[in-house]
């Protein structure tokens, strides 16, 4: 409460607070059901959130999709309970921003490569493209390989993602599933797998790279909110955990800062092409 309330949050009495989840309960029913017709998100960032808190399920936890608007502007499009790995449950969201005039797909989503999502979108957003997240990427390839040569490795996977063009990049891709094909072919394979959907952000401008190759504008955030949940000994209330985490998230919203370049987006709107992060004109 003092996250959202300020130092006088500790002094309020209980029936004040039960008063003022309420009020938060509608204010979050109000704003999940606002007009989207004037929105146009280029690109989204999606994950399924878990807290402390216990749920009904164990299984479920927030879903978030965080929206950068084509002025540059990250916004909470949806933050909604569900199954992280659901495509039911995902489909249920981008239908709901459908439903509330969401009237243009997003160019590019970000997201983990465990999600029903990614199949929730090919119904929905058939045109969306794909950037897989680069820090759980890593993380998934390195949980294959043991210790010992897992900095090796971590270095290696980095010049992939942090080279200037695409063309570097495969080069790096090529020398890593060369050296550790034979005795790490499991990790290999967990990389092999996305690589159509690994090299996307080569095709959108430099100066948003560090924004798209990676969930960060999620974990970051809700980074700071799992810090406000504490765990219970029994199960928490299902709404009381939506709301709050709505709440934190809202406070988190008035901190983000625009796109690097936001001034490229009405480009690529219209159809510009860019070849590793410079338009094709200038490359």
């Amino acid at each position: 409460m003092e996250a959202i309330l300020g130092p006088q949050a500790p002094g309020l009495s209980a029936a004040n607070i039960v008063r003022l989840k309420e009020i938060w309960n509608t204010e979050y029913d109000q704003w999940k059901k606002r007009d989207l017709s004037d929105k146009r998100y280029v690109y989204i960032w999606v994950d399924g959130i878990h807290f402390n808190v216990r749920l009904d399920d164990q299984r479920s936890c927030i879903l978030v999709i965080i929206g950068a608007t084509k002025h540059g502007k990250k916004e909470l499009p949806a933050v909604q309970d569900g199954y992280r790995e659901s495509k039911l449950s995902w489909q249920e969201i981008l239908k709901d921003l459908k439903d509330r005039h969401l009237q243009w797909p997003p160019a590019l989503a970000v997201g983990d490569g465990s999600l029903g999502f990614w199949s929730a979108l090919d119904e929905e957003f058939p045109t969306t493209r794909r950037q897989r997240c680069w820090v759980h990427k890593t993380a998934n390839i390195l949980d294959k390989m043991p210790k010992s040569v897992q900095g090796k490795a971590k270095e290696k996977i980095f010049d992939m993602y942090m080279a200037e063009t695409g063309e570097n990049a495969l080069k790096a891709y090529d020398a890593f599933i060369t050296l550790y094909q034979a005795t790490y072919p499991r990790a290999c394979d967990c990389l092999i797998k996305d690589k159509d959907d690994l090299f996307t952000f080569y095709d959108f401008p430099a100066e948003y790279w560090i924004h798209i190759r990676t969930t960060n504008p999620i974990e970051s955030t809700f980074a700071n909110v799992r810090l406000r949940t504490k765990r219970t000994k029994g199960r928490g209330s299902r709404s009381a955990t939506l709301m709050m985490v709505f709440k934190l998230a809202e406070q988190a919203e008035n901190r983000w800062r625009k796109l690097n370049k936001h001034e490229y987006i009405p480009l690529f709107i219209r159809g510009d092409q860019f070849i590793d992060g410079v338009p094709a004109d200038a490359a």
